[in-house]
């Protein structure tokens, strides 16, 4: 990002809110995607608290600076120019798991895995689905993720975020408006901070088969061991997107550094260098022929954010 006097000032106003140590400057989100790709982001922020996230929405509505939330950095393609303006990541101070009774109360930054354990820990059932799902919490709300008949929207009942001009502001179910793979979140220009699980009490042995169940298909069916952003596509009605691709033919095509995976034709994985055009360039191509086979139009599940 180029020097001047507004980012100079914008730099100040947010050192009195955000300590130097979590606070980058022209960080490469490579870092922090799970498919190792993205520019660099203006300013990569870790905020602490809801506090310090709406103090950053007040500076940054004062200066004109948009937000983007990275999350986990997974189920997002960030794009080889980067993101402008300020980019928040939560850490390990918004990525607290608590408890009382059968409510858990999570910071949006605690990935879904640690989650499901937690619940698994304390004898509560309903999680089970997302112990393999790559990405926090919040990002799971923000999309509704789901897996094995279990979404998201089946379990939170209540939401807490910033919104844009800096007031906190707690969602009830109703509000969230989940639907496949939505929620109001990707409209309403709001951040999670914290997620409020309503779960119910079961026999521990029975949610660790459960959970064991649901690892053994997706580690051997999914190929985790490559960089990717998870599932590419959404799955279209009545069919797996996964299954349309290999249909096709189109395990093992390969744009640049980006390959349909060999293992599942539904992951389109980083094979290595691989950069945002070759990912986008190659969704296009199977987006093509799958319609030209099946006549079944796809559609990315990933995120695609940033600069062209």
């Amino acid at each position: 990002m180029k020097r001047n006097k507004l980012s100079d000032e914008l730099l100040l106003k947010l050192k009195d809110v955000i300590p130097e140590s979590r606070l980058l400057i022209n960080e490469p989100l490579s870092k922090h995607t799970t498919f190792k790709i993205g520019g660099p982001a203006d300013y990569l922020v870790f905020p602490a608290s809801m506090d310090e996230i709406s103090a950053i929405m007040i500076i940054t509505k004062q200066y004109g600076i948009p937000v983007t939330v990275l999350g986990n950095g997974s189920n997002i393609l960030v794009r080889d120019k980067g993101i402008k303006g300020l980019v928040l990541k939560f850490g390990s101070e918004m990525s607290y798991i608590r408890h009382t009774d059968a409510s858990i109360s999570a910071g949006a930054g605690a990935m879904l895995a640690d989650v499901s354990c937690y619940a698994a820990k304390h004898g509560l059932s309903g999680m089970e689905f997302a112990v393999g799902i790559p990405g926090s919490i919040g990002g799971a709300v923000f999309m509704n993720a789901g897996a094995y008949s279990g979404e998201m929207c089946q379990v939170v009942t209540a939401v807490s975020g910033v919104c844009s001009n800096g007031n906190i502001q707690r969602f009830l179910p109703e509000q969230i408006q989940f639907a496949y793979r939505h929620s109001i979140f990707q409209n309403n220009g709001c951040i999670i901070c914290e997620v409020e699980l309503t779960l119910h009490k079961q026999e521990k042995p029975a949610i660790s088969q459960k959970m064991d169940e649901y690892t053994f298909r997706r580690e051997s069916k999914q190929p985790l061991e490559m960089p990717s952003a998870g599932s590419t596509f959404k799955r279209p009605p009545g069919n797996f997107a996964g299954t349309l691709i290999e249909k096709a033919g189109l395990k093992g095509l390969q744009v640049g550094g980006a390959q349909v995976s060999m293992k599942h034709a539904g992951f389109v994985i980083n094979a290595g260098g691989a950069t945002a055009e070759d990912v986008l360039l190659l969704i296009k191509e199977v987006q093509r022929r799958v319609y030209e086979d099946s006549g079944i139009m796809l559609h990315p599940e990933v995120r695609v954010i940033g600069e062209e």
